[in-house]
């Protein structure tokens, strides 16, 4: 998938006797993911940017980002930066469908069509098997 030239916004909030923060960047970023919220290609900021954004130390943001590689939910290109994975973990196997479906409806929301719209294209597309 092409990578996105600017770097996506990361919502976590990061609590004080909630865990280690390191923990709750991992779980915050993974949720996004599980959500939608957060595209197969979509760049993370870098981890000084992070740092300084969640007013964190960079080596935490790091073994987050560490952590969600090894996981299979981030990918590392070197300079290039960190990016979501193309094909991320699914939690559980039964929803992985439906977490498709969420994020197909959502983009499709993001880019201004409907529901019906995005029925049609998706039955249009799967009657031709351009899967």
């Amino acid at each position: 998938m092409a990578s996105r030239a600017a770097s996506a916004r990361l919502r976590v909030r990061i609590r004080d006797g909630n865990g280690p923060p390191y923990e709750q960047l991992r779980e915050g970023i993974q949720r996004q993911i599980e959500r939608g919220t957060l595209l197969p290609g979509d760049r993370l900021p870098p981890v000084r940017t992070c740092a300084e954004e969640l007013d964190l130390a960079p080596n935490t943001v790091a073994r987050s980002y560490r952590a969600l590689e090894e996981e299979g939910w981030l990918v590392g290109r070197g300079r290039a930066g960190t990016f979501v994975a193309d094909r991320p973990p699914v939690a559980q196997a039964d929803d992985a469908l439906a977490q498709a479906a969420d994020v197909y409806l959502r983009r499709a929301a993001q880019l201004g069509f409907n529901v019906a719209d995005a029925r049609k294209t998706l039955r249009d597309r799967a009657g031709r098997g351009s899967v």
